[in-house]
């Protein structure tokens, strides 16, 4: 009388073919996704390797009659360059950044004399815009 029945070895479920099913799915599905929408236009997004929020150091604005306002303060052109001298001085930060806000109707030749002035006394500029 045998009371221990012969070792038959382990079930084993073989998945050779189920890898290769779920390989055909894959590559199905990433190449339906690339065709779902054709009217995508591809574009080459730009790369950053910081933050792109800059802090607002100092905001200069241009209304509608070419007035500049450094905050709320209102500014002569001709003046700005002196008036934002000593306001970039005394940032703690290594380049200073200036943001401006420009009213939708001023030229654009308004907002590059600006920006030309910024620049001249070693800061960067960041133009404001409205999300539609």
């Amino acid at each position: 009388m045998q009371i221990r029945k012969k070792y038959t070895g382990e079930a084993e479920v073989f998945t050779e073919a189920l890898n290769d099913i779920l390989f055909i799915l894959l590559m199905f599905f990433l190449i339906v996704s690339t065709l779902a929408n054709p009217n995508v236009i591809k574009l080459s997004q730009p790369k950053s390797q910081a933050d792109t929020k800059a802090k607002q150091n100092v905001v200069v604005s241009i209304d509608a009659n070419k007035q500049y306002y450094i905050g709320t303060t209102p500014v002569p052109f001709d003046s700005l360059s002196s008036a934002l001298q000593p306001i970039l001085a005394k940032e703690k930060t290594e380049i200073p950044t200036v943001v401006i806000n420009a009213d939708k109707s001023v030229e654009i030749e308004a907002v590059v004399n600006l920006m030309k002035v910024a620049k001249g006394l070693g800061a960067k500029t960041v133009l404001s815009v409205e999300k539609e």
